[in-house]
């Protein structure tokens, strides 16, 4: 008698609704966030892959435009591939455009600093120490 490798049998494959891959990708993200993203996925029963592929098809806007029904959502299309990756890219232009304008503000604050330093240091007639 052969026996399989979980003590209670094969299990059915889970189907998830388009409303439920939302709230377990939002629920994911936020797990990531404080470090517990691998925490949840074993709770949860998931793969990071599954949060991969979700996260692709919710940026192609796949997910949203489903209703809550329980239909499957398929494969994206070369078209919504496309507008996924844009998506992705533009995220990652606005994030790097971010850090940019805050170190130019950081440098800015820096030589208005050093300029009022080497001003005071002019008008200080103090001599120097030998």
């Amino acid at each position: 008698m052969a026996s399989s490798a979980r003590g209670d049998g094969p299990r059915r494959r889970r189907a998830f609704t388009a409303a439920e891959k939302l709230a377990h990708l939002t629920a994911y993200e936020q797990a990531v966030e404080t470090g517990q993203g691998g925490a949840y996925l074993r709770r949860e029963g998931l793969y990071s892959s599954l949060m991969t592929e979700w996260r692709k098809l919710r940026d192609a806007g796949v997910l949203e435009s489903k209703k809550p029904a329980a239909k499957k959502v398929g494969k994206l299309t070369a078209e919504q591939a496309e507008i996924a990756r844009l998506k992705r890219e533009l995220a990652l232009k606005d994030k790097r455009l971010a850090t940019t304008e805050a170190a130019l503000d950081i440098m800015g604050k820096a030589v208005a600093l050093l300029e009022t330093i080497s001003e005071s240091a002019e008008q200080d007639p103090r001599p120097g120490k030998r």
